[in-house]
């Protein structure tokens, strides 16, 4: 007699997938990883250099990657195994972390050190995106993209809370070395687990033409698509304006708030707890018709908390602060890709998702407008100016363009 298969609750569909159930926990150890990876090395920049400008060089070159390669890496997920452009970037990462790591246990490591780390690290990230989000797209179908993606969102809400607590915990335990160490072997985990998805899985059509006419073509693409241009506008605002925050916790924790690495790692996670309660939310929704305005409540919320938190003075509070912001940022986090997927063509697909990557790298010149800003005034100024100058921006767009607010086709 063979035993009745209980059904999954609606949240975790996707689930259901066989493959899904490798992918996710790869998806989830990439993105943790990273989280632990740049608190690590801000860490320790702050506690070498004593510069705010050089901890926020740490976002910089870490983001940087993703403004020149965020485009080829879509073409690449049209063109490629997207299994094997997973494996191949995470083998890069896990070189990386192994040469970083060696050099600080030999003590031979200097604050420096770190940049070309993380500029090899977000090269494999912006490479291997899109890939990662087309495999979604290949599993599920347009029927299940929306549960999934916003699994896939969970986990990056998750990462983001468990990445910097666990990083803060090792610091005060092991030290930065130790903390990278771990971080090395976590690596290596998630690249056996893409390599037990099946090959074979994806076969994307090879693009005709160079990539530089298949960038032009997916640019193209978005600009003639009046929801998606609307939403890659949202997104470079977000990643200039709100999401370089993140490089300067540390030095908020230690100077304006007065605490350690230990509660900085929880100041960086609450942001985490609360995606990950808003992205609970998103995937829990019988049905989704208007992503547009998901998105931009979840933008404008976010930039909302981001001033409060450059405004309080008081651990106490900046916590909570933070933890109800990262419910905004989970509406813009999972509509993003979600929008992409949806309204994109299976030939377009891998391409729209490079733009949204080129959007997401204006990331690196937000990480230098703060750390300047927090060098020559205060780092409570500077996030507190980017924040209201989000708003502002992001408020402009969603009123006067309907495409955002629209029913998604």
């Amino acid at each position: 007699m063979t035993t009745p298969r209980v059904p999954l609750p609606r949240t975790f569909h996707a689930f259901g997938n066989r493959d899904y159930r490798f992918l996710w926990p790869s998806n989830f150890l990439t993105y943790s990883t990273r989280w632990m990876q740049m608190t690590l090395l801000a860490w320790f920049v702050l506690e070498t250099a004593d510069s705010p400008f050089l901890v926020g060089l740490v976002g910089f070159f870490s983001m940087i990657p993703m403004f020149f390669l965020g485009m080829i890496g879509g073409v690449l997920a049209d063109a490629l195994d997207r299994k094997q452009v997973l494996r191949i970037t995470q083998t890069a990462t896990f070189l990386a972390l192994v040469t970083i790591t060696s050099l600080m246990a030999l003590d031979l490591a200097l604050y420096w050190y770190a940049y070309p780390v993380v500029m090899v690290t977000g090269t494999a990230w912006a490479l291997d995106m899109p890939s990662r989000r087309s495999l979604i797209h290949d599993l599920l179908g347009s029927r299940g993209v929306t549960n999934a993606v916003a699994l896939d969102s969970m986990g990056m809400s998750a990462s983001m809370m468990i990445g910097p607590a666990v990083a803060g915990g090792l610091i005060r335990t092991i030290g930065v070395t130790g903390g990278l160490a771990v971080v090395t072997a976590v690596v290596a985990v998630s690249i056996a687990l893409v390599s037990m998805l099946e090959s074979g899985l994806s076969r994307p059509a090879r693009p005709d033409g160079g990539i530089l006419r298949n960038l032009a073509q997916g640019v193209r693409y978005v600009a003639g698509h009046s929801a998606l241009r609307t939403m890659i506008m949202i997104t470079v605002l977000a990643n200039l304006l709100l999401f370089p925050y993140m490089h300067m916790i540390p030095v908020v924790a230690r100077d304006v708030l007065g605490v350690g690495p230990g509660l900085m790692g929880l100041l960086q996670a609450a942001p985490g707890l609360g995606s990950l309660t808003g992205a609970v939310g998103i995937a829990s929704l019988h049905r989704v018709t208007h992503h547009g305005r998901i998105l931009l409540g979840g933008t404008l919320a976010a930039f909302a908390g981001l001033l409060l938190f450059s405004q309080s003075t008081t651990y106490a509070l900046s916590l909570p602060i933070l933890l109800a912001m990262g419910v905004g940022l989970s509406g813009f986090g999972s509509m993003q890709s979600a929008m992409t997927m949806l309204l994109s063509t299976n030939e377009m697909r891998g391409k729209a998702l490079g733009v949204v990557s080129l959007a997401i790298g204006s990331g690196p010149f937000g990480a230098l407008l703060v750390g300047y800003l927090a060098d020559r005034y205060s780092p409570s100024f500077a996030i507190g100016a980017v924040a209201v100058a989000g708003f502002i921006l992001v408020s402009l767009i969603g009123a006067s363009m309907p495409a955002i607010r629209a029913r998604t086709a």
